[in-house]
């Protein structure tokens, strides 16, 4: 399996994945996958079995220390000079789960945000995820401001 940046010749795939992976008042839209890869490509990483994307990983950087629901759909307020990475999404194909595919991605973003020299990175997650995501250094800040998708959300931001 191969980690690569996504293109805009991935735009529909990843749709397709984020609409299997979330329930659609928490997916992603496909005009708002456009514009993340529009903006910000060098942050939206796929992790390919041959020909077909099983796993990906996008967020915008920005200086803001919080991730925010208008960062999900405003790809405007991407700063690539910004200290923090955010995660919006962490998606990985039911038939390819358990087999260590978002931990692959996962360990290849956070390394790509250090040598970027970030301050670190942000998710928001389900409390089911939060010992998951402890397992690769992020700490749980409580409850998020988020309300996206009517969902409670915990903050987990890792620090380098």
């Amino acid at each position: 399996m191969e980690i690569r940046k996504a293109t805009m010749a991935d735009l529909a795939a990843v749709t397709r994945l984020e609409a299997i992976c979330f329930p659609a008042a928490e997916a992603a839209s496909e005009d708002s996958f456009a514009r993340r890869l529009e903006v910000y490509p060098d942050h939206f990483w796929v992790l390919m079995d041959g020909d077909t994307i099983v796993s990906f990983v996008n967020g915008m950087v920005t200086n803001k220390p919080d991730l925010c629901d208008e960062m999900y759909d405003n790809a405007a307020l991407h700063d690539e000079n910004g200290g923090w990475q955010m995660i919006f999404g962490v998606d990985t194909h039911p038939d390819y789960r358990r087999r260590g595919c978002a931990g692959k991605l996962l360990k290849h973003v956070i390394a790509e945000a250090k040598a970027q020299g970030r301050k670190g990175l942000v998710l928001t997650c389900k409390d089911k995820l939060v010992p998951y995501y402890s397992k690769f250094g992020f700490v749980s800040e409580g409850v998020s401001q988020s309300t996206h998708g009517d969902v409670v959300w915990y903050q987990m931001r890792l620090i380098f």
